[in-house]
């Protein structure tokens, strides 16, 4: 029989630099700002309800936002500052609108802090058991490790994210997030599968730092699918309980399993709801309250390590970084999403760095700072 002409699917075959076509320097801001449809497979959830936010600028905060650099950076693609059922601050770049969605990487990871504080509340999950109580199949990189450490990103195994660095072990993982086809035609790598395939000897990290490894929140993914909780689920409860006025969109790995580690989409508006819902202790637009007020408390007075020696004074604690005063989550491409928890008051920024790693250190540090100057 004769072949009928393909091409491999260009925004997901392999290129340059162990890059797909959509993470390529040059088509990086038109992954990130379409991601949703580019992507191998994602899942488009929308809320019953729709929290209804005010425009109600504050001239002092887009005074700040001003001469802070970021919304005249390149990468800058957009903020919002929310209070409330308020909007302080709105500002999008001319490429991008307020009601496109954009990939959050790593900000997505809050969406575990939900479910795992929900689950450890509910007594289904013992931070102090061991990865291999729940999933006894796991290979030597986790099965020893604490669930525990698993949140708080200290562990120490064979995974690595570098994102300099072409063979490091992030980029595997994307395989098994759906954001990369494999070479030579063989079949994608299951979720299950790629954890399972981590190594690791003496998992104890004597860095000083946190470990941060975007695989540690796909092991957390297939603890609450191993105890009767199917993430997916508990996202459809967490986009009515934000009330989110878009979609929001979330890769899947091919055993059908949310990308919690990264794969999620939001308009920076919906995130900035998510970051509302968080200062509200998870209390619902609709549908049941979400996740366990007193742990998100608890974990932003609490953190093991500092983040890196670009950023000491922010400490991870059960998937989100902290200050003391503020939770959030970085992403990678330059997202962040920041909670002032005693002003009850939200950031969420999107960006898309365009150099080859699509990272920076010094650049969210700049993010950080800028983001706790405006809230303030």
């Amino acid at each position: 029989m004769t072949e009928l002409p393909s091409v491999p699917n260009p925004a997901l075959t392999v290129g340059a630099d162990n890059k797909q076509g959509w993470n390529q320097p040059q088509n990086r801001r038109h992954g990130f700002h379409n991601g949703h449809s580019l992507w191998r497979r994602v899942l488009m959830l929308r809320a019953r309800r729709v929290l209804t936010l005010a425009e109600m600028p504050d001239p002092r905060m887009a005074d700040a936002a001003a001469e802070s650099g970021l919304t005249s950076h390149p990468a800058f693609s957009a903020m919002v500052v929310a209070e409330g059922d308020r909007i302080l601050l709105s500002s999008h770049a001319p490429d991008f609108g307020p009601d496109r969605p954009h990939s959050i990487q790593s900000v997505t990871k809050v969406h575990a802090h939900l479910i795992m504080g929900e689950l450890i509340a509910a007594g289904r999950i013992d931070p102090a058991a061991k990865v291999a109580t729940y999933l006894p199949w796991i290979g030597s990189g986790y099965a020893a490790a604490t669930v525990a450490d698993v949140m708080d990103m200290n562990v120490a195994n064979d995974f690595t994210e570098d994102y300099a660095d072409p063979h490091s072990g992030c980029y595997a993982e994307e395989e098994a997030l759906g954001w990369r086809l494999p070479p030579d035609g063989r079949a994608e790598i299951t979720m299950r599968e790629f954890a399972a395939g981590i190594t690791g000897t003496d998992l104890t990290n004597r860095t000083g730092f946190t470990l941060y490894k975007s695989a540690n929140t796909d092991v957390l993914t297939l603890i609450a699918a191993a105890v009767g909780e199917h993430p997916l689920r508990r996202l459809e409860a967490i986009t009515d309980a934000a009330g989110y006025e878009g979609g929001f969109h979330i890769t899947l790995s091919p055993d059908g399993l949310p990308a919690l580690s990264g794969g999620g989409c939001l308009s920076a508006r919906d995130l900035a709801r998510f970051g509302l819902l968080l200062a509200r202790g998870g209390r619902a637009v609709s549908g049941a309250d979400i996740g366990n007020a007193g742990f998100t408390e608890a974990s932003r007075h609490r953190g093991l390590h500092p983040i890196s020696p670009e950023r000491p004074w922010i400490r991870y604690s059960n998937q989100v970084m902290t200050d003391g005063n503020w939770i959030g989550h970085a992403g990678y491409g330059g997202q962040f999403l920041m909670v002032d928890m005693a002003r009850g008051r939200v950031a969420a920024f999107l960006s898309v760095l365009e150099n080859d790693s699509g990272y920076d250190e010094a650049y969210m540090a700049f993010v950080i700072r800028a983001l706790a100057t405006i809230l303030a």
